[in-house]
């Protein structure tokens, strides 16, 4: 794996002084383009999407990294949320990919990293674009405490249009969370009394929520740790993605791809030695896409309790040998709780 870093030590800092290059060489380095298979066989789209989060992470940090470092030498730098990724064209093993990260925003300890994927060599493109939020810590123990971040300067009328997006981002986002604790509409709300009425027939013979769950266990680990005693972000957005995946291959009657991150919130750090259960429930079927929900609990022997560690909702997209988009079936929530996922990806909802 190559990296290069850019920037200089300017007071004021403009976006693409914050650029960081990484490749995934795979033309040239079989071993690694093997760890990214997915099946050992020909087909389009034939990567391991789990490595490439694990991949993004570590990009993002770096990225966020090399900024703060520039004002707190000993500081480290946490992945806060993946705000979404958004998947364009399917990427392989056969051609080297190059992430483009720079930071977007910068607020008062907190930045928004973007980064771009695009494939190398004959039938060049862009694969995803991809959107990090990072909080500057001090290196403290018990987690340290928030810095304070000096701003960017916002030169060029593309880093101010990146930063307005961001903003809005963020906005959204704020928006998305009272929306959640809205009651439904009443177009919302007939939906679900039909779905349900639907369920009361004796000769209903649909997929009910509550068949396509499933759940894992594991213990954290030393050669799982990022920084001492906490377990990478990177991997644990990688597990949880992969039980996702399965989830959503249960319901799609052909093949299921990565189509959307469309939130992953970082909620509680897991340490060194903690219990993890991941859950994987798919929450909504739309025409061609199945989504996702994919929590982490953390089991403290230390607290004695569990915690939400991780929150992510992950959308996939049925298809064919071609890639070409095909129908899924329905499934219906039956539940309180079912219904109350299936709405909020709902109102996420890509078709």
């Amino acid at each position: 794996m190559n990296n290069v870093a850019a920037g200089n030590d300017r007071n004021l800092i403009a976006p693409h002084d914050t650029r960081y290059i990484f490749v995934l060489p795979f033309s040239t380095d079989k071993t690694l383009a093997r760890r990214f298979l997915a099946k050992d066989t020909d087909m389009i789209g034939n990567i391991r999407f789990g490595k490439l989060l694990e991949t993004l992470d570590k990009v993002a940090e770096n990225t966020a990294l090399a900024y703060v470092h520039r004002f707190y030498p000993d500081a480290r730098v946490v992945t806060a949320a993946i705000d979404s990724i958004v998947i364009r064209n399917p990427a392989d093993t056969k051609h080297d990919l190059i992430f483009s990260a720079q930071i977007n925003y910068v607020g008062k300890s907190s930045m928004e990293v973007g980064i771009r994927i695009e494939c190398l060599g004959a039938g060049s493109s862009h694969l995803a674009s991809c959107y990090f939020t990072m909080v500057a810590r001090s290196s403290e123990e018990g987690g340290g405490k928030s810095l304070t971040l000096p701003p960017l300067e916002y030169e060029q009328k593309i880093e101010v249009k990146r930063k307005n997006n961001a903003e809005q981002r963020r906005q959204l986002y704020k928006d998305s969370l009272a929306k959640a604790e809205e009651m439904p509409s009443l177009d919302e709300y007939l939906s679900l009394k039909k779905l349900h009425k639907e369920q009361e027939s004796p000769d209903f013979s649909g997929i009910r929520a509550s068949e396509l769950s499933l759940e894992s266990t594991i213990r954290a680990y030393p050669e799982q740790e990022n920084v001492p005693q906490t377990i990478f972000g990177g991997y644990l957005i990688r597990k949880a993605y992969e039980l996702a995946a399965l989830a959503a291959e249960s319901v799609s009657p052909d093949r299921v791809v990565p189509c959307q991150v469309n939130r992953i919130n970082f909620n509680q750090p897991v340490l060194l030695g903690d219990h993890l259960k991941f859950i994987a429930r798919v929450v909504y079927t739309g025409k061609t896409t199945i989504t996702v929900q994919s929590d982490i609990e953390r089991f403290s022997r230390t607290l004695g309790r569990n915690t939400l560690s991780n929150s992510c909702l992950f959308t996939f997209r049925n298809v064919g040998d071609d890639m070409e988009p095909k129908p899924v079936p329905f499934i219906y929530p039956v539940t309180y709780a079912e219904d109350t996922r299936y709405l909020n990806a709902f109102r996420q909802r890509v078709d």
